[in-house]
């Protein structure tokens, strides 16, 4: 699934580009603007906004919860939304572009002298450059996704 988040669910982006989700943030204010994207682009609309005017040929799913938890809770509950887990982090968290894999050696300057020497695999982002590896964090993001779970 292909995602569009309205203005007011930033955090959530972030979260559905570590679950492998291609998920667009909007700060649009104009709704044609955004209703035209999510159609040009094929997008689901992901909002609070209970007044965003239904569209044909457009998917809205009005989340009812304001916490990121539960937020996560209530989409993880919908069929069809998150890609399994080996599409864990596979985009960038920022630019929500796809990751790809890049050699160790082009990465030495780039990355703490620890990481260089622990890690043996290395994504990036062909937009904005960011290095991803597998640290500590990615068990700190299952152990939420297990929070949230349960």
């Amino acid at each position: 699934m292909k995602a569009l988040l309205t203005g007011e669910l930033g955090r959530l982006a972030k979260w559905l580009r570590i679950l492998g989700v291609d998920a667009e943030y909007s700060r649009q204010k104009n709704n044609a603007s955004l209703i035209i994207q999510a159609l040009r682009e094929e997008r689901v609309i992901l909002t609070r906004n209970r007044r965003l005017p239904a569209a044909r040929g457009i998917s809205i799913l009005v989340l009812r919860e304001e916490e990121i938890k539960k937020q996560l809770a209530e989409i993880l509950k919908m069929p069809g939304i998150c890609p399994g887990p080996q599409e864990m982090f596979s985009r960038c968290t920022v630019c929500n572009e796809a990751l790809v894999s890049i050699a160790k050696e082009k990465i030495k300057e780039k990355v703490p002298e620890y990481v260089f020497q622990t890690q043996e695999e290395f994504l990036t982002c062909p937009e904005c450059g960011r290095i991803y590896w597998q640290g500590t964090h990615w068990g700190n993001v299952r152990k939420f996704l297990e929070e949230i779970e349960n």
